[in-house]
Order: C-alpha cells, then sequence, then structure tokens
C-alpha cells in the first residue's frame, strides 16, 4: 500500500469556494519588503495499492482537506511542546485514517504492507497498525530512542551489517548514464516514544 500526498493548485481570485494550500514568498516589494501569497488548492492524501510485482491495484483510500480546516495549528505548536498537539488536531491523521481504512477496505491486515516517507514517521501511526495487525515501512524522520531507552535506532543500525545491495541505473547532473548502489540493512528493535522531541537525522 503506496500513501502519499498531492496539492492540486488554481488560479482564483477569491479562494474561498476552494480553499488554501499554502502561503509562499512572491519576492520584495519597490522598498524591499518581503511579499507573500496564498496559493488556492486543495490537497489529497491516497492510498494506493499494488502487488509484490509492482502491478497497480486501485486507490483503496482517499482524504481531500485544505489548509484552512486546520488553521490555528501553526500557532498552536509555537506555544506547547508539537508532539503534545492531539494527533486529531494535526493534518498527520490522513496517514493514520488511510492506513484504517485501506486495511478495513482489503480485510487482510496481515498481508498488507504500508509504506509512506518520512511524513509519515509518527508515532501514532505505528500505534494503529499494531492494532491493525497490519505492517509498514517508513523513512525515518526521528532518531527515536530504542531497546532499553539509552541508545536511538541509529545506533542500533550503525551495528547492523549489510544484508544485500540494490543497483539502481540513474543518469547523473549532465544526463550520462550512472548507476546507484542502495546499501539494504535491518534489524526488529523497540522504539521509544519520548524521543518524539529529538532533531530529525537523514536516513
Amino acid at each position: 500500500m503506496l500513501h502519499d500526498t498531492t496539492e492540486f493548485s488554481y488560479q482564483r481570485e477569491n479562494s474561498d469556494a476552494i480553499g488554501i494550500t499554502k502561503s509562499i514568498n512572491s519576492g520584495r516589494d519597490k522598498a524591499g519588503r518581503l511579499r507573500s501569497h496564498t496559493v488556492c488548492g486543495i490537497l489529497m492524501h491516497s492510498s494506493l495499492a499494488v502487488t509484490t510485482e509492482g502491478l497497480p491495484l486501485g486507490l483503496t483510500a482517499v482524504k481531500f482537506w485544505t489548509r484552512k480546516k486546520f488553521k490555528g495549528t501553526a500557532a498552536l505548536k509555537k506555544k506547547i511542546n508539537p508532539t503534545r498537539v492531539p494527533i486529531e488536531k494535526k493534518e498527520s491523521i490522513r496517514w493514520l485514517d488511510n492506513v484504517r481504512q485501506s486495511t478495513e477496505l482489503l480485510g487482510d491486515p496481515g498481508r498488507c504492507i504500508h509504506v509512506g516517507d518520512r511524513e509519515s514517521d509518527i508515532y501514532e501511526l505505528f500505534c494503529a497498525a499494531r492494532e491493525a495487525g497490519t505492517h509498514f515501512v517508513i523513512r525515518t524522520c526521528v532518531d527515536r530512542l530504542a531497546g532499553d531507552g539509552n541508545h536511538t535506532i541509529a545506533d542500533e543500525m550503525d551495528e547492523v551489517s549489510v544484508k544485500g545491495l540494490h543497483r539502481i541505473n540513474v543518469r547523473n547532473n549532465n544526463g550520462d548514464p550512472d548507476e546507484s548502489v542502495l546499501e539494504i540493512r535491518y534489524r526488529s528493535f523497540a522504539s521509544c516514544r519520548r524521543s518524539e522531541s529529538r532533531s530529525a537525522i537523514p536516513r
């Protein structure tokens, strides 16, 4: 199950009928002050079921929204620890909703593997997947505490030997054929929620 978000932008003088997605920099005015304008549009978080061979089976969940629905959340995060804001008040709730809906629709949670980018590195999603009896693969965003809580996920993975290599044909900046080698490592371990406030690390 592949999960990701798509943004649709529209040219409208009045965005009220559709909604807004974000505010972007419009450069500087004659006085040198920064200008910005809001982008009219909607966001779509979709879940696509595919087989292990890559054959698409269709969408299993779709969620539409605009940033107006979560207006005020950013200001709230400035006052309190973002990890203390209820997941229901964050846009991140879309990940949990789609995982639950997709798993329920297919009716065989043990065979499902939900795949997401670093935005899906959410502790509540881990809990939701476990409650549903399903599985997930995500890109790490937060270097969480692991095991007994005295070390992190990165520490754990540094101790793991390379299990395999996956070679990918790509093109370099000049457009010439090149090859990228992906190291594959894996290990089972427990993650601790109290590490959510740690800094993000590239993985």
